[in-house]
């Protein structure tokens, strides 16, 4: 088949018209020249040796549903929002190959069970937005893009078109310690210095997760008649069964991060009065976050912004992208009620 020349341009406007809120590319030399751990290498090679980019795909969560009292409002629009964006990069992979370049989707969530233990993926998403240029890590380890901070998911398309690729920002888009919103909010304190402690976290980022569902099956095999009627009553059993036919429970159980984190256009103009305090909030975290903090200051260790992963986090540090929104973000406030009060 002929092949159709086409740009890092072309490729991103085809995004965009197809509905990706945000698009970015990576080389996928560099993605193999930097896993995110080298010990599990998360790398393009590790799948097909033929990928030349991969076109990073970016679609917002509907800010409203973390207005809401309940997490299982932003569970099934995580759902909603994920199968939407198996269709985009679908569709974006489809003309590209009908153009003459070969190209593919991963899978968004997965789990590769050959290399180390919990929800690890043979791609990080995360670290695929951050080489594309999208956003820096934040201190929870979730991705921040300046728009919509970490209220996103993302996606890869990998193609065999070689693309001019967007280099990662060196700019921390995270405002690191001195905000510790995250790490004040988490109900299971599993938030470390751009770290995070899975298990701790799982705990209520997947009440009925993995974890939990073959320990139920565990003990219910290991019950007797009497004890098994009684444990199809159970609680976990209804949760168990909900996480089956809509994921509620065994996925994004936990929203709190993502609600509070200052950063994007989105917070400032919904979040920030609704989600101001934060009720997690404790002597132990602020102590913590304080901890971070002076290690920052000091030049302490911390894994996280070693020289390897301050990659990731932002290498020239934060310098105050988040109050340059706010200060745009009021001024177009402004601007716009004065051109109400003139009509």
């Amino acid at each position: 088949m002929a092949r159709t020349s086409l740009s890092a341009a072309d490729v991103k406007e085809m995004a965009i018209e197809l509905g990706a809120d945000l698009v970015g590319i990576a080389s996928a030399d560099v993605l193999n020249a930097f896993p995110p751990d080298p010990r599990w290498p998360q790398t393009p090679e590790r799948i097909t040796p033929y990928c030349k980019s991969v076109i990073v795909i970016v679609l917002t969560i509907p800010v409203a549903v973390f207005r809401t009292k309940l997490s299982l409002t932003v569970q099934y629009m995580d759902q909603a929002v994920l199968r939407r964006l198996d269709k985009i990069s679908h569709r974006l992979a489809r003309k590209l190959e009908q153009r003459g370049w070969p190209s593919f989707v991963t899978m968004g969530q997965e789990t590769d069970l050959s290399m180390k233990n919990g929800s690890y993926g043979r791609l990080s998403t995360r670290h695929l937005g951050i080489e594309a240029g999208l956003g820096t890590m934040g201190l929870d380890v979730n991705i921040l893009t300046p728009e919509y901070g970490p209220r996103v998911y993302l996606t890869g398309v990998l193609t065999e078109l070689e693309l001019e690729a967007d280099g990662p920002m060196t700019e921390q888009v995270c405002i690191g310690e001195s905000c510790s919103r995250c790490l004040h909010s988490c109900p299971t304190n599993a938030i470390q210095h751009f770290g995070l402690d899975k298990r701790d976290c799982a705990q209520a980022a997947q009440e009925f997760g993995y974890g939990v569902s073959t320990g139920f099956m565990r003990d219910y095999f290991d019950a007797d008649r009497e004890g098994k009627k009684e444990m199809l009553k159970d609680r976990n059993m209804f949760g168990l069964w909900q996480g089956l036919l809509r994921v509620a429970g065994s996925f994004g159980d936990c929203p709190r991060c993502m609600a509070v984190c200052p950063v994007g256009n989105d917070y400032h103009a919904y979040l920030s009065e609704v989600q101001k305090h934060i009720p997690e909030k404790t002597a132990e975290k602020i102590a913590k976050a304080k901890h971070f903090k002076a290690v920052r200051k000091e030049g302490g260790d911390a894994p996280g912004l070693d020289d390897w992963n301050i990659r990731w986090v932002g290498a020239d540090g934060y310098q105050g992208i988040v109050a340059r929104q706010l200060k745009e973000y009021k001024q177009r406030q402004l601007e716009r009620e004065m051109s109400e009060g003139q009509d």
